[in-house]
């Protein structure tokens, strides 16, 4: 456990971090015996059906869920680790690099659950980092403005873009947006015409949001007309309710993010977060995630339209899951971060 404090390491904030949790308690259904603590990036109303159908198997076990933003989850586990005390028993985050940073630093621990075994090879890193979801980067589009589809590859987009009304594209500001910085460097390793695609956008004059829901709405209401490498998790169920949003699976190629989940080394209750962990990766936790939270299952067990095996036996190769591994880590290098942010601001306002 080499850092000090994990939240200098980001060059985010002075440490500790000052933002607090959403704090919700779930009581034990029965008489109360054991808690369970969670850090997610997950809201939790939306958490409440995953954690309340865990509690119907464990009705001894009362849940504290505290919802945080990932990089939060990220430094208060280094933090309270490295002043000795206890940490949470589970972390559940969106952010793949910093998880896998956590435990490549130390702060996590292998565990044996008996979904193990049967996980994609790539959805793990050594017994301790677990992708738990399946999540593609979609395009966006407002049906009334493309009555014969939308562009559905990115050869098509910029065909699109040489054309597009100013201001009628967005996608994510990368400096505020970590799923956002993750999609383009997937898309950096994935598409050689990649800065001529950002320099199309900057020439359309692109809207650039720090989440998925703003882009949604814009796309919605027609202020924007296409809006590129959304989250699908968040756009789909929306594209089933929202007449005007339409959502397309590239064609070319689509990446795969995961939400991931570990059991830190400090938990004060280790058995605990290894449980919940096995219960993730159950068939019955990853039917609640995939039915109930809108959330694409990992498990092939898992049936529905949207699962990792329907978009299989849909895309095969073309579905580019980003792996649980070390290579994240070159995601949140310092140096590498910048060159990539530099290159990222000259290609939007052609100062290349």
């Amino acid at each position: 456990m080499r850092a000090p404090c994990f939240a200098l390491w980001l060059s985010l904030v002075a440490c500790p971090f000052a933002a607090e949790a959403d704090v919700v308690v779930f009581p034990a259904p029965a008489a109360q015996e054991r808690e369970l603590v969670i850090y997610s990036s997950l809201d939790s109303p939306l958490a409440r059906p995953l954690v309340e159908a865990f509690q119907r198997h464990y009705p001894d076990v009362a849940v504290r869920y505290e919802d945080l933003l990932t990089q939060n989850i990220a430094a208060r586990v280094a933090d309270e680790s490295d002043a000795g005390g206890p940490t949470a028993d589970l972390v559940f985050s969106s952010a793949m690099d910093l998880t896998v940073k956590l435990a490549n630093d130390g702060y996590g621990r292998a565990v044996a659950v008996p979904g193990a075994a049967r996980w994609p090879e790539w959805a793990s890193w050594h017994g301790m980092v677990f992708a738990l979801t399946f999540e593609p980067a979609v395009i966006v589009y407002h049906r009334p403005s493309f009555p014969n589809g939308a562009p559905d590859t990115r050869a098509e987009l910029m065909d699109w873009l040489a054309t597009a009304p100013q201001g009628a594209i967005g996608t994510y500001d990368i400096a505020r947006s970590a799923v956002g910085f993750l999609f383009l460097m997937r898309d950096r390793e994935h598409f050689a015409d990649l800065w001529p695609l950002i320099r199309a956008m900057g020439r359309a004059g692109v809207q650039i949001f720090p989440t998925s829901q703003a882009i949604i709405d814009g796309v919605n209401s027609g202020a924007l007309k296409l809006g590129y490498n959304v989250l699908g998790s968040y756009a789909a169920d929306q594209a089933t309710r929202l007449p005007n949003l339409g959502l397309a699976l590239p064609q070319d190629y689509v990446v795969v993010v995961s939400r991931v989940a570990l059991v830190p080394a400090a938990a004060a209750n280790p058995e605990l977060g290894e449980t919940f962990l096995a219960f993730l990766m159950s068939r019955e936790g990853q039917t609640v995630l995939a039915e109930r939270l809108r959330l694409p299952a990992i498990s092939l067990e898992v049936a529905g339209e949207d699962s990792a095996a329907a978009m299989q036996r849909a895309l095969g190769p073309r579905l580019r899951p980003v792996p649980v591994s070390p290579g994240l880590l070159a995601y949140i290098d310092r140096a590498s971060r910048a060159k990539v942010m530099e290159e990222w601001t000259a290609a939007l306002t052609g100062t290349e």
